[in-house]
């Protein structure tokens, strides 16, 4: 890990969860980085962000990616629930206050019904996501359930993952069977201060037939009607095609290996018109998170043959028109080291 990678960690709120994926008291996921887990939990009063650490000793309470566990820590019994931390034979705690005992908990703030974590924002959340904060909640009331969850080490570092999920030069090469099969045409990117927006008419006359044959399926009232794929600086993107369906993924640093992401992809599905409509959908999201899958083992593939050397802040050498997000990412991490470096200059 370097200063770089934990200040970024550290200073900017990240997009962990929608609100419909832990609707259960004890439901959890838990996202490793390289400055420790993030674990988002229902305790059965809210949902709280905490470091994965028990108080009493500093165990892990959790292993998994997600799933449905009380916070008990398994090495003496601690348990967190309903706000507060319950005790096995507390009595015996006669040298030290346990009530004061918590978990360490970062900030949470929502946006819609997408929940941001925070560990020590320099920024409110509103202000971090700029105009991008109405696209999320839009998006976010058109959500209805998780039903795929994608989670693995990426053999590359953070950045140059990144830099393949903002760009479409590589599709038609590296996606010949899955994403390409959409024949995206020249999109528009827009820029929301460190975010950004590609969206993209779908060229297949054969595959928009298809997919607008969808719509009376769903209770959709907010879509782009085409391909579409949000990044919010600096870890997450949220991906999606007409709509029906939305990907959250997290690129994060990883704390054991230098040359490792963490990465991380969620299957966000919009709600059905109804349960009859429910069941016929039950086929077409299996086939959207077998085909994400695919692709994101597809852009996997190519991310392995990227040296950490490969890339740095500066501008690209030669960029193309497909990769102005990346000219954009570049400029964000400049402006963020910029800021990193004043402060140690300070602190010196």
């Amino acid at each position: 890990m370097n200063d770089f990678d934990a200040s970024l960690l550290r200073g900017y709120w990240h997009l962990v969860c929608h609100r419909r994926e832990l609707p259960e008291a004890g439901d959890y996921l838990r996202l490793e980085t390289a400055i420790g887990d993030i674990v988002v939990f229902n305790d059965g009063q809210d949902l709280i962000a905490f470091d994965n650490r028990c108080p009493h000793r500093g165990a892990r309470i959790y292993d998994g990616a997600s799933g449905n566990q009380p916070a008990s820590c398994k090495y003496h019994g601690w348990t967190h629930a309903a706000g507060r931390m319950i005790i096995p034979q507390v009595e015996k705690f006669s040298t030290c206050d346990v009530t004061t005992a918590r978990l360490h908990q970062y900030r949470t703030e929502w946006c819609g019904d997408f929940l941001f974590v925070g560990i020590q924002p320099l920024a409110q959340l509103y202000d971090q996501l700029g105009d991008a904060a109405g696209i999320l909640e839009n998006i976010s009331f058109n959500i209805d359930r998780c039903v795929d969850v994608n989670q693995y080490a990426y053999e590359c570092i953070w950045p140059l993952a990144i830099e393949n999920a903002l760009e479409p030069y590589h599709i038609s090469l590296i996606h010949p069977q899955t994403l390409a099969t959409l024949e995206l045409q020249d999109g528009e990117n827009r820029f929301i201060g460190v975010n950004s927006v590609w969206t993209a008419p779908v060229g297949s006359a054969r595959v928009r037939r298809r997919l607008e044959s969808l719509k009376r399926f769903f209770r959709i009232d907010y879509a782009y009607e085409g391909y579409f794929s949000l990044y919010l600086f600096p870890f997450t993107m949220l991906s999606s095609t007409y709509g029906y369906s939305y990907s959250l993924q997290h690129f994060l640093p990883a704390s054991r290996a230098a040359d490792r992401t963490n990465f991380s992809s969620r299957l966000l599905t919009a709600p059905a018109a109804d349960a009859r409509a429910a069941s016929m959908l039950e086929t077409f999201f299996a086939s959207t998170a077998e085909v994400n899958r695919r692709v994101f083992d597809e852009d996997h593939q190519v991310c392995k043959r990227l040296p950490a050397d490969s890339w740095s802040p500066r501008p690209l050498r030669y960029p193309s028109d497909d990769e102005v997000k990346i000219s954009h990412f570049r400029e964000s991490c400049r402006r963020h080291a910029a800021v990193l470096q004043g402060e140690v200059d300070e602190q010196r």
